[in-house]
């Protein structure tokens, strides 16, 4: 019985069991702790209780595993980890958020994608009297952050192809504050509806350079063919107002 009821990784010459060695504690002297080091086995006995006492949660390591290769991947994967980002990225100001230029934009407007995106939101984060100036054809005016939960994350978009992707593109006048903030804010709220690292949007882009950058190369593409900056002496009163509100 005995020798059916021994663990297989402890050897044979050992009569039963081993005890879990004790740890050191703080208020062991270094000589304590050496004679319990030298008490508790033969490495070969150590190396094969360790597993047994140090095996980590399946769930745990896994995560790790994902941590690692996103640091190995310079963050490459879009935000679910399950492919990497299909557009060309550029350098932006905020090194957490992925950056396409106006041409690349411009290609996804034109269906250059087409054959991967089932569908892309052009979130245009200005305030409405900039979007009613000039804003890019197709693009929602989401000013606010409740504009944004009611529109993408109360009626989530779902792709009905499951090989095709949806991206999500935010802008506003530059792409320097308003629109960076609101993409931090869907990727937050995302994760917060869903177990990590499940998302309803892992694909998410920012416009550098903002409406107004892709204006001046492709008017083409704007409706009406105009742009209106935020601070037009003729709108000072919304402009305090949608501040207010957005604070």
């Amino acid at each position: 019985c005995r020798q059916l009821l021994r663990s297989p990784s402890v050897p044979s010459s050992v009569p039963g069991p081993v005890p879990k060695r004790r740890r050191p504690s703080d208020r062991d002297s270094p000589a304590e702790a050496k004679r319990q080091r030298r008490v508790a086995g033969s490495p070969e006995q150590e190396a094969s209780l360790e597993p047994v006492v140090w095996l980590e949660p399946c769930r745990s390591a896994q995560l790790e595993e994902i941590e690692n290769l996103l640091a190995n991947d310079d963050q490459e994967l879009i935000g679910d980890f399950s492919k990497p980002h299909l557009l060309p990225t550029v350098e932006g100001k905020d090194p957490g958020l992925k950056y396409i230029s106006p041409d690349t934009l411009a290609k996804v407007l034109t269906g250059r994608y087409s054959s991967f995106i089932e569908r892309s939101v052009v979130v245009d984060c200005r305030y409405p009297y900039e979007y009613q100036g000039g804003h890019i054809k197709g693009a929602v005016n989401l000013p606010l952050q409740r504009d944004l939960e009611e529109s993408l994350l109360e009626r989530p978009i779902v792709p009905q192809d499951a090989g095709k992707r949806v991206i999500v593109i935010f802008h506003c006048e530059f792409s320097v504050e308003r629109g960076p903030k609101m993409c931090k804010f869907l990727r937050e709220r995302d994760r917060s509806c869903h177990r990590y690292p499940q998302l309803h949007y892992p694909e998410l882009y920012v416009l550098k350079g903002g409406y107004r950058e892709f204006f001046f190369q492709f008017p083409g593409h704007c409706e009406p063919r105009d742009y209106r900056p935020m601070e037009d002496p003729a709108f000072r009163e919304e402009l305090r107002r949608f501040h207010g509100q957005s604070q």
